[in-house]
């Protein structure tokens, strides 16, 4: 039985429809359309939405621990924090331990935001896949990313 890796399509000869990138990068398009009405009724971007799911799972995270679990730079979070701050969604302090680091916390407002954000339209509904190919798919897809990321040449 043969074991090794399937030889890659010549990129020359593919047409943009079965690249894999572009199939990842459209659906992510695609996602950015179905939760835009359900954001904009919160009056969040997709950006500030993904910042309070994570919020809502560990309160008191690091500004920089809550950048790596989004994939986002200090540069490109500190705004976003800052903004859903002054509309009373979260609060930022220094710890007490290493006044370093700056914690994160969600207000009662942020999670009442995230109650009210969980109550919308049914995403899950509208990617049409099973309650089995869900988590499968979910799953191929951190798999794919962490594969990327593995790829990258360390920092």
């Amino acid at each position: 039985m043969d074991t090794s890796a399937p030889a890659a399509p010549d990129a020359a000869k593919l047409p943009l429809a079965d690249y894999l990138c572009f199939a990842i990068y459209s659906a992510n398009l695609a996602f950015g359309k179905a939760y835009k009405p359900i954001l904009d009724e919160l009056g969040l971007t997709y950006t500030q939405y993904i910042t309070i799911i994570a919020l809502s799972e560990q309160d008191g995270q690091t500004v920089s621990g809550l950048g790596e679990k989004l994939f986002l730079e200090s540069n490109t979070l500190t705004p976003i924090l800052k903004k859903l701050e002054a509309q009373g969604y979260l609060t930022r302090r220094r710890d007490a331990a290493d006044e370093r680091q700056v914690l994160v916390s969600l207000t009662d407002a942020g999670q009442q935001l995230r109650r009210k954000a969980s109550e919308g339209k049914n995403l899950f509904q509208a990617c049409g896949l099973s309650a089995q190919e869900f988590p499968k798919m979910q799953k191929s897809v951190v798999a794919l990313r962490d594969n990327l990321l593995r790829s990258l040449p360390e920092k």
